[in-house]
């Protein structure tokens, strides 16, 4: 596939399996991400791996969120579940650097971009992939737990494995409702 034709036909998917990236293909996601547009070199980034118990661990995390956040018992179960929609979740995060010319949000905007990056190589490569957020991203307790310091943001989670449906083709948007051209 080539770079266009990547970028034009992208897609999420939310059901995934086994397998998931390793070896080399995880090796070039990796690398994907680190070649992402970011000011002055700072690299303003960590990336959490999590498979297999790592999953688990990354779901521990999360159903003590819950709980901690008073959050019913259908959602306290739930979060345990939630890394285990996948065999690989990337945990993106944007650690903050300080830096006179490169502000906070441009970090996090760096880091994001690696999560592109990242998405699309896997999908070159065959894998599938859906980056998720939600409260989880922003909760307190699962920055504390991640050892995150209050100005690091964590950008999301990178769901990767196999498809377990092939995508339907997302219709053509009409550019000129989101583009204006200066002359």
């Amino acid at each position: 596939m080539d770079a266009l034709t990547l970028l034009l036909t992208r897609h999420s998917q939310p059901r995934l399996t086994a397998p998931a990236p390793c070896s080399m293909a995880l090796e070039n996601i990796k690398q994907a991400a680190l070649r992402a547009p970011d000011h002055a070199g700072l690299k303003p980034w960590e990336f959490i791996v999590c498979t297999d118990e790592g999953l688990s661990k990354l779901g521990a995390i999360l159903q003590d969120s819950a709980i901690k956040s008073g959050k019913g018992q259908e959602s306290i179960d739930r979060a345990l579940q939630l890394p285990h929609r996948a065999p690989m979740v990337i945990v993106a995060i944007a650690k903050y650097i300080e830096h006179e010319k490169v502000p906070r949000e441009e970090q996090i905007a760096a880091t994001a971009c690696a999560v592109q990056a990242m998405q699309m190589a896997a999908l070159v490569q065959g894998f599938a992939g859906i980056w998720r957020s939600g409260s989880y991203a922003q909760c307190p307790f699962v920055k504390m737990s991640l050892n995150l310091s209050e100005e690091d943001e964590i950008v999301g989670f990178l769901y990767l494995g196999s498809s377990k449906v092939k995508p339907m083709p997302k219709p053509r948007v009409a550019s000129e409702n989101y583009f204006t051209h200066w002359s």
